[in-house]
This record gives structure tokens, C-alpha cells and sequence, in this order.
């Protein structure tokens, strides 16, 4: 039997006074969708005052159900905590997926002067 090899997923953290980013890159899925979440609930746990949280998916390569499943478990996080949650430069195929799914309202996409800089 030969066995597949494991995917890459990585998150990259940086938090500010009230602002955090998390830059994810690599396959968001059934082995790494877990991983996203313990990020996120460090980052809020160590960052009581923080306003936003900024997810960066433009280096993502790959996102399941389960990676999509993350994403609301992050969004449910976020607001039980009043944190915007702000998804930042999804592939092509995250849009869809998350319109797809009727879900693209709850993660607040960039502003106009942020997509222009």
C-alpha cells in the first residue's frame, strides 16, 4: 500500500494592540483544520482587547469541508468574543466555496483602500 504524503498547512501570527493577522498557507483540511482553530483561540486568549482578526488565505492551496468547517469555528469564535473577523485574499476557490455555501456574508472581505495598497 502506498501512503499519500502528509499535506503542508502552516500559520504565520502577528498581533498588535487590538489588531491580530494570522497568514495561513498550504492545504486547510481534515488534518489541519484543528490546528487553525488552536491558533486562533491562543491568539484571542492572549489578546483580550483585540478588535479584528485578519485571516490571510491567499497562499492557501487546498480547502475541504472540514477546512471550511474551521473557518466558522473561527467565526464563532470571533464573535462570541465582538472580534471582526476579516478574511483576506481567498483563492479563487475559497470565494466560491464560500459562496457557494451562502457563508461569504460572515467573514468581512478587505476594504477598498486595503485591496489597493
Amino acid at each position: 500500500m502506498t501512503s499519500l504524503p502528509h499535506s503542508s498547512f502552516s500559520v504565520t501570527v502577528e498581533a498588535g494592540a487590538d489588531t491580530a493577522s494570522l497568514r495561513l498557507a498550504g492545504d486547510l483540511d481534515y488534518d489541519t483544520g484543528d490546528e487553525l482553530v488552536a491558533h486562533v483561540s491562543r491568539c484571542l486568549a492572549a489578546h483580550p482587547d483585540l478588535r479584528e482578526l485578519r485571516v490571510d488565505c491567499a497562499e492557501l492551496r487546498f480547502c475541504d469541508s472540514t477546512g471550511l468547517s474551521a473557518l466558522l469555528m473561527i467565526h464563532r469564535l470571533t464573535s462570541a468574543g465582538n472580534v471582526r473577523l476579516r478574511v483576506d485574499g481567498p483563492p479563487p476557490f475559497l470565494e466560491r466555496m464560500l459562496t457557494t455555501t451562502g457563508v461569504r456574508g460572515l467573514f468581512l472581505p478587505a476594504s477598498a483602500s486595503e485591496r489597493a495598497e
